[in-house]
């Protein structure tokens, strides 16, 4: 069995200009870098990354990338996913060079870099050809939320569903109907979803030849396609609790957060 060093691991960043919610969100520069080099930045620390390249369809993109000392690839506007934009990428750069595939979005600029590394680090188990990460999920406010996607596992720790709702159900007190004396606490099993998937090369091929699944369009999640070919996704828990920039709120609040260092 493959040990963690022996896996030769690349991230990929996916990359577009378009976004509808912030508008060139990966150009926004009011901290004296793009946000998408401060994800390149970030992702630079972790140690288990052989590589790590972006694929967009943006000469502009590509330009402040090189600048920055980084990598860019050119791939088609007509990608409706993150992961084909990846997959095609990794066609490009050869895929045969790599046991592992990371697609890490171009808005995930404060990511632990050691997630990077556990994630990484679960392809030395043969059986895993899929992997993605959570962390607890700390308010129930937050379980409700639609933006905010959950995820429950079963006991080898694969991905049973994610969802936009909040599960598993959990009664607020034993008064309700389906409140258990023996159930767990609920803080104990709920789990955020975090959007960095890792995949073997052949395993993602496979995924982006999918149709996309009824569960897929209703939730508007493409890992459920996955899970819906009847496919295994390992779900590593993180230490990282950083949410992904989508909004002008977000991206305020991280040139704040850069701001007071």
């Amino acid at each position: 069995m493959a040990t963690p060093a022996q896996v030769r691991a690349l991230a990929i960043v996916p990359a577009r200009l378009g976004s509808q919610r912030l508008p060139r969100k990966m150009l926004l520069e009011r901290t004296g870098r793009a946000l998408v080099v401060h994800t390149l930045e970030n992702l630079a620390g972790a140690r288990a990354l052989h590589g790590v390249v972006v694929a967009t369809d943006a000469p502009e993109i590509a330009a402040v990338v090189e600048r920055a000392g980084f990598r860019a690839l050119l791939t088609s506007p007509e990608h409706q996913s993150g992961s084909d934009r990846v997959h095609e990428a990794l066609e490009q750069l050869g895929a045969a060079e790599w046991d592992v595939v990371v697609n890490v979005q171009g808005d995930e600029p404060e990511l632990d870099p050691r997630d990077i590394d556990q994630l990484v680090g679960c392809f030395a188990a043969r059986e895993v050809s899929a992997a993605t990460l959570c962390v607890p999920l700390d308010s129930r406010e937050h379980a409700a939320a639609p933006q905010v996607v959950k995820v429950v596992r079963d006991a080898r720790g694969d991905a049973l569903y994610f969802s936009r709702a909040a599960i598993p159900f959990a009664p607020v007190d034993a008064s309700v109907a389906y409140a258990r004396a023996d159930a767990p606490a609920w803080s104990s099993v709920v789990r955020r979803h975090l959007g960095v998937y890792a995949f073997r090369p052949a395993a993602l091929a496979r995924f982006v030849s999918l149709p996309r699944g009824a569960l897929e369009r209703l939730e508007n999640l493409e890992q459920l396609r996955w899970l819906e070919a009847g496919e295994r996704m390992r779900v590593i828990d993180g230490r990282s609790s950083a949410l992904g920039i989508d909004t002008q709120a977000d991206y305020d609040a991280f040139v704040e957060r850069r701001r007071r260092g």
